[in-house]
C-alpha cells in the first residue's frame, strides 16, 4: 500500500461512492459524497463530507469541530498542520492533520454502500500533559422540502435527524455523545487524553425512508470492523490497480486517481445485464431516479458506448476482465440480423441504433492481456455477424460497400458542427448522406482484427476471405477521401463521392417560389434552412424542381416530418442530388419566417478524420505527411493540452466545441502514432493530455469531460470518464504491457524524462532510459536492453 501526502496544492480527487466490487450499489438510489479538506471561504471551511442525495437536497454536510479550553476550531486554514491525503480508494480515504498543538488526528471517510457514509476519527495526544478535548460531529441539511437536521433521540440514543424529498438522513456517533451547544446541530463527546494516548471514535450517516430505519443502518455501519474492511479494500486495490511511480508525484496522483474513479463508475450486473456496466460520471448530484427504475436518467447514466468502453478498458489496464464483461454486455443485445445496440444501459435502456464498430477491437484487447482462446472462439461468430450487419441496406444505403453513420451519437463527437442541430453555428446536415472516413476506418480495423482472430483460432482463410475483400473496398473508399493538398481526409457526399463547398443559392421570407437558376457540372445536394422566432412554428413543405415549370424535369418534395428542429428554426437535407435547380417552393411558413437554400458544405475538418491512422489504412508516406502537416503542426491540431476537435472554429461562439480536447479521441490517434513508429510524438501528446488533467485536479479537484486545448481549463461534466488520465496510453507510450503478474511485453524505449516503476501483484517493472528490469514475485529478475518487442515471463 502506498502512503501519499497530498495537500490542497497537489492534484486531488475527493469523491467517494459505493464500490461495486465490495457491495451492490443501488443504481436508482445512490448517495455519492465529496470530501472537503477545507476551502477559501472561512464560513464554510472545515473537514467535511457533503452530498445532495442526487438533487434531493440543496446540501447535506457533515463536518468536524474541535474544542480545547476556550478555543474552538473547525477551519483547516487555522490548523497547526493542514490536512493531507494519505490514502484513497473509490469508497474510502484518509486525511491526516493537526488541528491543535500536539493533537494529531487521522480521519477516515468511507462509503460502504449506497445509502450510508461513515467516518472514523483517531486522536493522539503528542504532548506530555493530560488534555480535555471536545470532539463534535456537526451536520447541516438544506432540504428541498421537509426539515433541517435537528437533535433528537432514537431508543434513548442521541442522534441528529432531518427529512428531505422522501428520505430521512440520520447521524449516529459511537461513545454515547450528547447534543452540542450550536450554532450547528452536533453530536459532542468530552474526551480526556493522557500523554501519548489515543482515542478512536466513529460516526455514520444513513438516509432511508424513515428515521428508525436510518438509525438502524447508521448504527450497524458505525459498528463494522474498520480494520477488516480497510484490509479488504487494500487487498482488492493491490490486485486490480497499477502502482505507477514516475518520480513526479503529480503524474503519479493523476494516474492513480484515474484508476480509482474508473472503478467507481461501475454498477453490478442485474436482470438487464449479466455483467457489471458503468456510468459516465458519478458525482453528488447523480444517483436518484424519480421514476424508480433508472429509465429517466440523463445520458451520463443511461448506457455504455463502444468508444467509452474502449477508453475505460485502457484506464483499467490491471483489470482485463472489465473489457470482457463490457463486450459481453454489447453482444447480449445482438439480434438475429447481427445488429448490436449502440448504447445498452443498466435499466434495460437501448439506443436503438447500431453500435460503433469497435467490438473486435475490445475482444482483441482482452485477448492480448489474457490469451483467452476459449473466449475468442465463443465471440468470433458473433463479431463476424456484427461486422456484416453494418453492410445491410439500412446502413450501406447505396450498396457501395462503404456504409454511413445513422446517428450523430454513434460517432463519439455529438457536437460536430457539420451534423449537429443544437448549436446556432452548426449546419445540421443529415449524417447518413456522407461518407465518413472515421466509420470506414473503424470497419477496416474490425476486418483486420477479425482476420487476426480467425488465424489465431486456426480458421481456414476462406472463412474470412469475404471480410478481407470487404476491407479492400473500405480502404479504397478511405483513400478516395484523401485530400492531397492538405494531407488530410475529407467527408464526401454519399452519392457523388465529392467534397462539396457550401453556398447559398436562394433565400426569401415567407411562403412562395424562388428561382435560383443554379447549374453545376458536379451534382450537388441541398440544405434547406428555416429561420423562425415562433416557438410554435409548423414544419413546412418544400418542393425542389430542376426547372421552373412543374411539367419538366424531376421534382423532389421534402415533407414536414423530414425537417429537424434546430437552434433558431428547422433544417432538412435533400435526398436527391442536382446539376440544375430552376425552382424551390415552400409552403407552411409565417410571413416573417426566412428560408435559405444552400449547397451542403462537407469541407469541415475534425479530429475524427485522422482515424485511418489508428486503423492502419495509410501507407507510410501518407502517414508521415498527415502527422507532419496536421497532427504535429500548431496551426492545425498540435496544442499545449492535446489535439482539439476542430482545427478551425466555425464561429467565435463555438470555442467550447472547437477547442475542446477529447481524451478518448486523442488516445485513438496516439495509438495510431505508435503503430506507425511515432513514439516520440505519442509520448509528447500523452504529456500534453496529462498536463490538462493535472491542472484541473489541482485547481478544481475534478476531472472534466473535455479540456481546452490552449488553456487546459475543464469543459463539460465533472468527474467524467472522458476526462480521466489516459493510463492505457501512458503504458503504451512507455512501451510496457502488463499481461499478467508473470508476463510482461516490452517494446521501444522510455522517452519520458524519468525512469518509471510499475508494481502489480508482486511484479515490479523498472523502465529506465536505456534498460528495463523486470522482477517477479519469486525474486527472479530479468534485465532487458533491446528495443525490439519482446515478452518477458517466468
Amino acid at each position: 500500500m502506498r502512503d501519499w501526502s497530498l495537500s490542497l496544492g497537489n492534484p486531488l480527487h475527493l469523491t467517494l461512492a459505493a464500490d461495486a466490487r465490495l457491495c451492490k450499489p443501488d443504481y436508482v438510489n445512490d448517495h455519492i459524497w465529496e470530501v472537503e479538506p477545507g476551502s477559501s471561504d472561512p464560513e464554510r471551511s472545515a473537514i467535511a463530507v457533503h452530498t445532495t442525495f442526487g438533487l434531493r437536497a440543496r446540501s447535506m454536510r457533515i463536518f468536524l469541530r474541535f474544542t480545547e479550553g476556550n478555543r474552538t476550531i473547525s477551519d483547516p486554514n487555522t490548523f497547526v498542520t493542514k490536512p493531507s491525503l494519505r490514502r484513497f480508494y473509490p469508497n474510502f480515504l484518509t486525511l491526516d492533520f493537526v488541528p491543535l498543538e500536539n493533537l494529531h488526528v487521522n480521519t477516515d471517510f468511507w462509503v460502504p454502500e449506497s445509502h450510508a457514509v461513515a467516518g472514523r476519527v483517531i486522536l493522539t495526544n503528542k504532548s506530555n500533559a493530560v488534555r480535555q478535548i471536545q470532539l463534535e460531529v456537526c451536520a447541516a441539511l438544506a432540504p428541498l422540502d421537509g426539515q433541517s437536521i435537528i437533535p433528537t433521540q432514537q431508543q434513548l440514543v442521541n442522534i441528529l435527524a432531518g427529512q428531505t424529498s422522501g428520505i430521512a438522513p440520520v447521524l449516529f456517533m459511537t461513545g454515547g455523545p450528547k447534543h452540542g451547544p450550536g450554532p450547528h446541530s452536533s453530536l459532542l463527546l468530552d474526551l480526556e487524553l493522557g500523554p501519548g494516548s489515543t482515542r478512536t471514535l466513529s460516526f455514520a450517516e444513513a438516509a432511508l425512508d424513515t428515521i428508525p430505519a436510518g438509525f438502524e443502518l447508521a448504527r450497524k455501519t458505525a459498528a463494522r470492523s474498520w480494520q477488516a474492511e480497510l484490509a479488504r479494500i487494500e487487498m482488492l486495490d493491490a490486485s486490480q490497480v497499477l502502482d505507477i511511480r514516475t518520480g513526479d508525484v503529480e503524474w503519479d496522483a493523476a494516474l492513480s486517481f484515474s484508476q480509482k474513479v474508473a472503478h467507481a463508475l461501475f454498477f453490478n450486473g442485474n436482470g438487464h445485464f449479466p455483467n457489471p456496466s458503468f456510468v459516465n460520471a458519478r458525482h453528488i448530484d447523480h444517483g436518484f431516479s424519480r421514476k424508480g427504475d433508472g429509465t429517466d436518467y440523463p445520458p451520463a447514466w443511461n448506457g455504455q458506448f463502444p468508444l467509452d468502453a474502449y477508453y475505460l478498458s485502457g484506464i483499467l489496464h490491471g483489470s482485463p476482465q472489465v473489457t470482457k464483461n463490457l463486450l459481453l454486455n454489447f453482444l447480449l443485445t445482438q439480434d438475429e440480423d447481427g445488429e448490436v445496440d449502440g448504447k445498452p444501459g443498466l435499466a434495460g435502456q437501448r439506443a436503438k441504433f447500431l453500435a460503433a464498430p469497435m467490438l473486435a477491437s475490445l475482444a482483441w484487447k482482452y485477448f492480448q492481456s489474457t490469451q483467452d482462446d476459449a473466449f475468442l472462439a465463443d465471440a468470433f461468430p458473433k463479431l463476424i455477424k456484427f461486422f456484416w450487419s453494418w453492410f445491410s441496406g439500412a446502413h450501406d444505403r447505396n450498396r457501395d460497400g462503404a456504409p454511413e453513420w445513422d446517428n450523430i451519437l454513434q460517432t463519439g463527437f455529438e457536437d460536430n458542427p457539420l451534423f449537429d442541430v443544437w448549436n446556432p453555428w452548426s449546419q445540421g446536415l443529415e449524417i447518413s448522406l456522407v461518407h465518413s472516413p472515421a466509420l470506414e476506418a473503424m470497419l477496416y480495423r474490425e476486418a483486420q482484427l477479425l482476420a487476426k482472430i480467425a488465424k489465431r483460432l486456426g480458421k481456414p482463410e476462406e472463412e474470412t476471405a469475404l471480410v478481407t475483400t470487404q476491407a479492400e473496398t473500405l480502404k479504397a473508399s478511405i483513400e478516395a477521401s484523401w485530400n492531397q493538398r492538405t494531407s488530410f481526409y475529407s467527408y464526401r457526399d454519399r452519392e457523388t463521392g465529392q467534397v462539396s463547398v457550401g453556398k447559398i443559392i436562394a433565400k426569401k421570407k415567407g411562403d412562395g417560389n424562388m428561382r435560383p437558376k443554379f447549374e453545376s457540372e458536379i451534382p450537388v445536394r441541398l440544405l434547406i434552412e428555416i429561420q423562425t422566432k415562433s416557438p410554435g412554428a409548423k414544419r413546412p413543405e418544400v418542393e425542389i424542381s430542376e426547372y421552373f415549370t412543374k411539367s419538366k424535369g424531376e421534382v423532389e418534395t421534402i415533407p414536414g416530418h423530414q425537417f429537424q428542429w434546430r437552434t433558431g428554426g428547422l433544417v432538412a437535407t435533400s435526398q436527391k442530388i442536382y446539376t440544375r435547380i430552376g425552382r424551390v417552393s415552400v409552403s407552411g411558413l409565417d410571413e416573417k419566417d426566412k428560408i435559405n437554400v444552400r449547397i451542403i458544405d462537407t469541407t469541415g475538418e475534425d479530429i475524427t478524420l485522422a482515424l485511418p491512422l489508428w486503423a492502419g489504412a495509410l501507407d507510410k508516406q501518407q502517414a508521415y505527411t498527415l502527422v507532419g502537416r496536421n497532427l504535429m503542426t500548431a496551426e492545425r491540431f498540435d496544442r499545449p493540452f492535446g489535439m482539439q476537435f476542430l482545427p478551425l472554429s466555425p464561429d467565435p461562439e463555438a470555442e467550447s466545441v472547437s477547442m475542446s480536447v477529447s481524451l478518448p479521441w486523442n488516445m485513438l490517434i496516439a495509438e495510431g502514432l505508435l503503430a506507425y513508429g511515432f513514439r516520440a510524438e505519442a509520448t509528447r501528446l500523452t504529456a500534453h493530455l496529462m498536463n490538462a488533467v493535472i491542472q484541473n485536479l489541482k485547481q478544481n479537484h475534478a476531472f472534466y469531460q473535455r479540456y481546452h486545448a490552449e488553456k487546459g481549463t475543464g469543459i463539460g461534466e465533472r468527474n467524467s470518464l472522458h476526462g480521466l488520465a489516459p493510463v492505457g496510453l501512458f503504458m503504451q507510450a512507455l512501451g510496457v504491457t502488463i499481461l499478467s503478474s508473470t508476463r510482461v511485453k516490452l517494446e521501444g524505449k522510455n522517452l519520458f524524462p524519468w525512469p518509471v516503476t510499475i508494481k502489480y501483484k508482486g511484479l515490479t517493472v523498472v523502465r529506465g532510459m536505456e534498460q528495463t528490469t523486470v522482477t517477479f514475485m519469486n525474486g527472479e529478475s530479468v534485465l532487458v536492453k533491446d528495443e525490439a518487442p519482446c515478452i518477458v515471463e517466468i
